[in-house]
């Protein structure tokens, strides 16, 4: 039987996608970019921003110092937009537990590429309160660095979770200091991955909190969260 998953991208769907996602960020909306110096040049490495819009994903993958790919729900990858996704190299994931997409991502970041998560797994008010384990895995099963990416401004106040920010916008993201993590003598792998869980997710947590005090650019308004999926294989809903 033939393999039907999603064949892993090549390298090649980043040669247009990168110059769109920089047009969005500084030529739709305003976007101050900090941190770029936090991001290692070279060898696989995992982004985990927090998650208050739509337009997170592309915001982060148009602002990053390297190439990326952002894991979306699949739901998104049909008609013109599923095929504009497929060309940059976006990666589909089924909320309800998709390990194939946790493997594709591995591959690519044991080949050296940088892989973009959503770790809060819905968009809310983006403290990154918790997280989902999907990040945890890949940063212990590949050795990649996490780097927290702070994403500010694409939804403010009481704005809807729908809302589409008005061209000229000003957006901040930020990138925070990279976190290695592995598996300690003696440690299970479930407490492992708990572990490394929490971790990522102070690590985020904090650092959105300094890029708020920082930049001046507040969180939105809390709105009523869906519950986090505990599947490892759920690193995010959407963009």
């Amino acid at each position: 039987m033939t393999d039907a998953r999603p064949a892993v991208p090549s390298g090649w769907t980043m040669s247009w996608s990168r110059p769109v996602g920089w047009a969005l960020d500084h030529l739709v909306y305003r976007t101050t970019v900090t941190g770029k110096a936090n991001v290692p040049t070279g060898g696989p490495v995992i982004f985990a921003g927090n998650h208050i819009s739509f337009l997170d994903g592309p915001v982060m993958f148009g602002a990053s110092p390297r190439p990326m790919h952002i894991l979306v729900k699949q739901e998104m990858f049909k008609g013109f937009l599923g095929r504009v996704l497929t060309a940059s190299g976006q990666l589909p994931v089924d909320r309800r537990g998709d390990r194939a997409a946790l493997q594709r991502s591995r591959e690519l970041l044991d080949a050296g590429r940088c892989v973009g998560i959503l770790p809060e797994g819905t968009r809310g008010s983006g403290e990154a309160a918790g997280i989902n384990g999907g990040v945890a895995w890949l940063a212990l099963n590949t050795g990649a660095p996490v780097v927290p990416v702070a994403i500010l401004g694409t939804r403010t106040g009481n704005e809807h979770l729908d809302f589409v920010p008005p061209p000229g916008r000003r957006f901040h993201v930020s990138f925070g200091t990279a976190l290695t993590l592995g598996r300690r003598a003696g440690e299970s792998g479930r407490a492992s991955m708990d572990r490394a869980a929490q971790e990522i997710r102070a690590a985020l947590a904090g650092h959105v909190r300094d890029a708020v005090q920082l930049s001046g650019q507040p969180l939105p308004f809390a709105e009523t969260s869906k519950d986090l999926t505990a599947v490892a294989g759920t690193p995010a809903d959407d963009h």
